[in-house]
């Protein structure tokens, strides 16, 4: 017998979407005014929940670096609200924003931003210097973090002495040393030839999916998109198209790679 108010039985119950991590709510950003204003983003609505793996795309001047630069709190709308776990960040001082991005966000750029005559595990140290972790247990969670992206033995070696994908494990290793919600990846796969991109790319897909570090990606490669759960483009400052996906589904990171590989 069934009880009072129980599904019955067999019957699949479906779990409840992931909580909400960042949100645009009619953001528009304009630079310059009168006849020389640009709105490089057009009240634009967005969600990302989560645990989502996003990626997104758009030509250039399309509004997606101007989006990406508000969501790691670089910038700010000139009208709307982003709201970061339910708080409006657009509210927020100067300081309060930095404190933000150091305490919830991690950045993978294309161009690594290594300090070319410091070794790997001291660049992965730099986010800690800045949160005045002492240096015993700096040294401790740079290495694990070199580890975590499989570059142990490599700590002692320079930039220089790394090749271009080994370079972008050790900026991985930095942003996620902090052990952020949010990794912001601008280009990750930019600068690496096919093999090392989809090496990367598998790391990012592993992160999220075993750390569950939520992750947007900006890039221009469709190969590379078809990692990400859902695929969001921008043109002319708006959002014109939000697919590969169900944005309230988080699924298997690498389900719709493996699909189509």
């Amino acid at each position: 017998m069934t009880q009072a108010g129980a599904p019955p039985l067999g019957a699949q119950t479906q779990a409840a979407p992931a909580p909400i991590l960042l949100e645009f709510r009619q953001v528009s950003k304009v630079y310059g005014t009168g006849t020389a204003a640009v709105r490089a983003l057009d009240a634009v609505d967005l969600q990302i929940r989560e645990g989502e793996f996003v990626a997104v795309m758009g030509p250039s001047g399309s509004g997606k670096s101007t989006a990406m630069n508000i969501l790691g709190c670089l910038d700010t709308p000139s009208a709307g609200s982003y709201r970061f776990r339910g708080l409006g960040v657009e509210t927020l001082s100067r300081d309060q924003r930095a404190r933000l991005r150091r305490n919830y966000l991690g950045f993978v750029f294309q161009g690594f931003n290594l300090l070319n005559r410091t070794s790997a595990l001291e660049n992965v140290e730099l986010p800690l210097i800045y949160r005045r972790i002492p240096s015993g247990q700096r040294h401790a969670q740079a290495a694990a973090a070199l580890a975590l992206v499989g570059l142990t033995g490599w700590e002692t070696h320079t930039p220089g002495e790394l090749s271009g994908g080994q370079q972008q494990r050790v900026a991985i290793a930095r942003a996620i040393v902090t052990q952020p919600s949010l990794l912001l990846a601008d280009e990750p796969t930019g600068n690496l030839d096919s093999a090392r991109s989809h090496e990367i790319m598998d790391l990012l897909t592993w992160l999220n999916r075993e750390r569950g570090i939520t992750i947007l990606m900006v890039t221009h490669e469709s190969e590379m998109a078809e990692y990400a759960h859902r695929l969001i483009h921008f043109r002319d400052g708006r959002v014109t198209d939000d697919g590969l996906g169900d944005p309230q589904a988080v699924t298997d990171p690498g389900a719709r790679h493996e699909e189509t590989a």
